[in-house]
């Protein structure tokens, strides 16, 4: 696996703290994104590689792996296995290139991580036939974020993503949350010597809506009425997200009020035809620039 340094991926120093990834991440994703770069295989390219620089400088154990161990920080806990073994034995054996016997050796420097783990994970042809060179280690897991609108998340929908290289097709189920996850299993990193791939962990990120404010999996609207609806009563015209509905108006009704759509609010998450429900406010339009003698047949209406 070529070597990616993660830091310069990101654009930050070596000393970057999380606040500073975090923003670094997220100003070259929002110019990344598949969306905003259709067709364009290498911006594709480098939105996967900024993915897995923000997975790995994110958190902090998998950096201080990375700080240590470079591109062989996936196997830094085998390697100190392997490193307490040889403390423990006063240096590290390794076989020898003619397949003779053990070779005797003081310890690894720096420079040696990748030739040590070559031989470990049977990359080497020093390590062929031996039972540490045949061990099957997990891939890594990936983590990703999929931007949805509320009305892309209203319905089931099939979509794509390309992570790592990879597009993959999934089915996002109406309902969905923002912030749900969802384990995508064997989409993660290949494994070592035929061991099974790690999963992929997909994030929904579901984008605040101008007109219709989610609270679980009721919806809330306001809509306005004139002062002649509100005062004696009548019908208004509504829209829902799944069409339109003509909502009585009761007589008299106050600034404030609010009725209950039932079953017109947002689909429940994987349970077929079961909705929660639509929230309306009525907001009173007060009527402007009247004539002198419509404020005097309103004076006489209100006794004034």
């Amino acid at each position: 696996m070529d070597y990616i340094d993660y830091y310069k991926v990101l654009g930050v120093e070596k000393t970057a703290s999380e606040d500073e990834i975090k923003k670094a991440y997220r100003k070259l994703a929002r110019k990344l994104h598949p969306d905003l770069n259709p067709n364009d295989l290498e911006a594709s390219k480098k939105f996967q590689q900024l993915n897995e620089a923000n997975e790995v400088l994110s958190d902090p154990d998998k950096r201080k792996k990375y700080d240590q161990y470079g591109k062989d920080w996936q196997h830094a806990e085998q390697f100190e296995q392997a490193r307490q073994q040889r403390t423990q034995y006063g240096g590290a054996y390794q076989r020898a290139g003619n397949g003779s016997g053990y070779t005797y050796s003081e310890g690894f420097g720096g420079d040696e991580f990748s030739d040590f783990f070559a031989s470990m994970f049977g990359t080497d042809s020093r390590a062929q036939g031996s039972s540490r060179g045949q061990a099957r280690y997990r891939g890594q897991d990936y983590e990703a974020e999929l931007r949805l609108s509320l009305r892309d998340a209203y319905t089931t929908h099939k979509q794509s993503l390309t992570v790592n290289g990879k597009t993959i097709g999934i089915t996002i189920y109406a309902g969905v949350e923002n912030g749900q996850k969802i384990k995508l299993a064997g989409y993660g990193a290949p494994g070592v010597n035929g061991g099974p791939n790690g999963d992929l962990y997909l994030t929904f990120s579901v984008d605040a809506d101008p007109r219709y404010k989610r609270q679980g999996n009721d919806l809330h609207i306001t809509e306005e009425i004139d002062l002649a609806t509100a005062l004696l009563g009548g019908d208004k015209v509504v829209e829902t997200l799944s069409g339109q509905v003509k909502v009585p108006v009761k007589p008299e009704t106050q600034p404030g009020t609010k009725v209950r759509l039932k079953g017109k609010g947002f689909p429940v998450y994987r349970q077929d035809n079961t909705f929660g429900d639509l929230y309306v406010q009525w907001q009173v339009k007060l009527p402007t620039n009247l004539t002198d003698e419509q404020k005097d047949l309103l004076a006489k209406a209100l006794n004034r």
